[in-house]
């Protein structure tokens, strides 16, 4: 039998997470940490509720899952992020040691990828997963946001 908890099924809920940034006016990102089949954290960007640039989704989600497990590392876990993450949410990742990062959208002008960040010798990437509908949604949201000024 196949495993229903895949990487399409975990970004599903990582868009849940970008939708919910859609509606409180962030940039729609999302993300979720899973270990063993299991969500310990969800979390969407908050850098404008908080006034805060640091408070993109990854960074929102690695708090929440070292919280969750009592520790700062996140090994065995995967991040499943709806944009590539940037430099700085790479290097937080880096730190954290987490064991696999899932994107859906390639960020080609941000990404970790197209800044040459280095990740955790431990770490594995993988991208492209449901990237269309994460694309979506933020050109929805910025098309939206030029058309309000």
């Amino acid at each position: 039998m196949e495993n229903p908890f895949d990487d399409t099924y975990f970004m599903k809920k990582a868009l849940q997470e970008a939708e919910v940034a859609f509606e409180k006016g962030e940039v729609p990102v999302g993300a979720i940490v899973v270990i063993e089949n299991r969500i310990i954290a969800r979390a969407h960007n908050l850098t404008e509720m908080l006034n805060d640039v640091t408070a993109h989704a990854e960074m929102q989600a690695i708090t929440a899952a070292a919280n969750f497990l009592g520790g700062k590392y996140l090994e065995n876990c995967t991040l499943y992020v709806t944009l590539e993450p940037c430099q700085m949410c790479a290097g937080a990742l880096y730190w954290s040691q987490i064991s696999k990062i899932v994107y859906g959208a390639k960020d080609e002008k941000r990404g970790c990828g197209v800044m040459g960040t280095q990740l955790h010798p431990k770490t594995t990437i993988k991208g492209g997963i449901l990237a269309e509908a994460a694309t979506t949604l933020i050109k929805k949201f910025f098309i939206e946001k030029r058309n309000m000024n």
